[in-house]
C-alpha cells in the first residue's frame, strides 16, 4: 500500500485537490479534482491524472464548513485506492514572519495562522477552514501547512521595507510576497528545461485572477510585487493592486466609506472587474468589443510591463522572463502585449511560438529568453509533505 498525501489548494470559491503517491523520491499524481461547496448543491468532481472522469457527486444543500464534501473525498480515496491517507497538505497563503517552511499543524500553530487573517482577509479563512474540517472528521490525521510566503522569506531591505516608522516594521509590517508555491515550482522547472538560466536574472510572471511577479537570482526570490497583503502590485481580477494611499483616505474622509466598505471595494469590486464594469475574467474581456473591456486589458498589460521593468531594476538587468498562471499560460494576447511594451528592453516574442504557448517563445533576435511554463502548486505541496513525512525538509 503506497504512502499517499491529499493536497488541498483553497481558492476563493472552490478547492482544487490532488492525491499523490509519495512512496518514491518524486510524488506521483493518482487523481485530482474539485470541491465546490458554494453551489446550491455542493459538488465533488474527481478525475484521473490524464483528466479522465472518475467520480462525481453532489450534496443536496451546503453544510456549514464543507466537512461532508471532505468526508466524501476520503471515502472515495479509501474505496478506489484501498488506502488511508497518510497526511493532508494545505496551501496557506500567509505564514507571517514565523514560518519559512512547511510545518505540521497543531492547535497552537493554527491559532497563530488565524491571527494573520487581517493580512490576508480574502484568503486566510478559506485556507484554514479545511484544516478545521479535517480535524473534526479525522482527529488523528496529520495536517501540514505549506506557505505562499515562504519562498520569499529571505527578502531583505530595501526590497522588504516600507517607508514608514521602523516601530511598525518591528511589529511585522513589511513586504512578505505571495504565490511562492507557484514560483518555487516554476523555478525548479526552469532549471530542468534550461539549466544554463538557473543562476541568471529571471522574472517569473504569475498571471491569473491573482497576479504577481517574482525577481530571482540563483533561483531565489530577491523581490516581488505583492507586499504585506495579496492586495498589492499588479492589477488582478477583482483586486486593485498598487494604489495611491491617498485614494483610501479620500474614500473614507470624503465618500464616507467605512473601513469594511473600502476593504470590500479593493478586494472584490476593483481590478479588471472594476475597470471593465462587466467581468473579472480575462477570457470574457478579450472576447468583448466594449471599450471599457479593452481599457481594462490595456491597464493590466501596462502595469505588468511596468512591474517587469521594476523587477529588472532590482536584478540589474533581465536574462529570462517566464509566464505562468491561468492568464500567463493561456492568453497569448496578454503575453504578446506585455512583450511589445518591453521591446525597448530587447524583449522579442515569436508569434508562432507564442501561439503554441509551451516552452521557449522568444524570437531569435530577443535579448531576453522567454518561456511559458505551466505551474503546479499541488506538486510543490506534495513534495514538501513527502519531505516532512520522511523527517527532512525540502530546501
Amino acid at each position: 500500500m503506497p504512502d499517499t498525501v491529499l493536497v488541498l489548494n483553497s481558492g476563493s470559491s472552490s478547492i482544487k485537490f490532488g492525491l499523490f503517491d509519495v512512496s518514491a523520491a518524486e510524488p506521483t499524481l493518482l487523481c485530482k479534482g474539485l470541491l465546490d461547496e458554494h453551489e446550491a448543491r455542493p459538488r465533488l468532481v474527481v478525475k484521473g491524472p490524464a483528466g479522465e472522469d472518475l467520480f462525481e457527486t453532489r450534496r443536496e444543500a451546503p453544510d456549514a464548513d464543507g466537512s461532508h464534501l471532505f468526508a466524501d473525498v476520503l471515502a472515495f480515496i479509501e474505496d478506489r485506492f484501498a488506502d488511508s491517507v497518510r497526511a493532508v497538505g494545505h496551501r496557506i497563503v500567509h505564514g507571517g514572519s514565523d514560518y519559512s517552511g512547511p510545518v505540521v499543524l497543531t492547535d497552537d500553530i493554527t491559532a497563530k495562522l488565524e491571527a494573520l487573517t487581517p493580512l490576508a482577509p480574502l484568503h486566510q479563512p478559506r485556507c484554514l477552514a479545511p484544516v478545521r474540517a479535517f480535524a473534526a472528521i479525522r482527529p488523528g490525521l496529520t495536517q501540514i501547512a505549506c506557505f505562499d510566503t515562504a519562498f520569499h522569506h529571505g527578502l531583505a531591505p530595501p526590497a522588504s521595507r516600507f517607508a514608514i516608522p521602523r516601530r511598525f516594521e518591528a511589529r511585522g509590517v513589511r513586504r512578505y510576497g505571495f504565490h511562492g508555491l507557484s514560483f518555487e515550482y516554476v523555478a525548479g522547472r526552469l532549471s530542468e528545461i534550461a539549466p544554463e538560466l538557473a543562476t541568471r536574472r529571471t522574472v517569473i510572471a504569475h498571471l491569473g485572477n491573482g497576479a504577481s511577479l517574482c525577481a530571482l537570482r540563483d533561483g531565489r526570490s530577491i523581490d516581488t510585487t505583492m507586499g504585506l497583503t495579496p492586495l498589492d502590485g499588479l492589477v488582478m481580477g477583482t483586486r486593485c493592486g498598487t494604489i495611491d494611499p491617498g485614494v483610501l483616505l479620500y474614500l473614507q474622509q470624503h465618500e464616507s466609506m467605512s473601513v469594511e466598505e473600502v476593504q470590500h471595494l479593493l478586494y472584490h469590486e476593483s481590478g479588471l472587474r472594476g475597470v471593465s464594469g462587466t467581468s473579472a475574467d480575462m477570457r470574457t474581456l478579450l472576447a468583448s468589443g466594449e471599450s471599457a473591456a479593452r481599457e481594462a486589458v490595456d491597464l493590466f498589460t501596462f502595469r505588468a510591463a511596468q512591474a517587469v521593468a521594476m523587477m529588472a531594476t532590482t536584478l540589474g538587468g533581465l536574462d529570462c522572463l517566464v509566464f505562468t498562471g491561468g492568464i500567463g499560460e493561456h492568453a497569448k494576447e496578454i503575453r504578446g502585449a506585455i512583450g511589445e511594451r518591453l521591446a525597448w528592453m530587447g524583449v522579442r516574442i515569436d508569434a508562432a511560438s507564442n501561439d503554441a504557448a509551451r516552452g521557449r517563445i522568444n524570437g531569435s533576435d530577443s535579448a531576453v529568453e522567454i518561456f511559458v511554463i505551466p505551474t503546479n502548486e499541488e506538486m510543490t505541496i506534495a513534495r514538501h509533505c513527502a519531505a516532512l513525512i520522511r523527517g527532512r525538509h525540502v530546501t
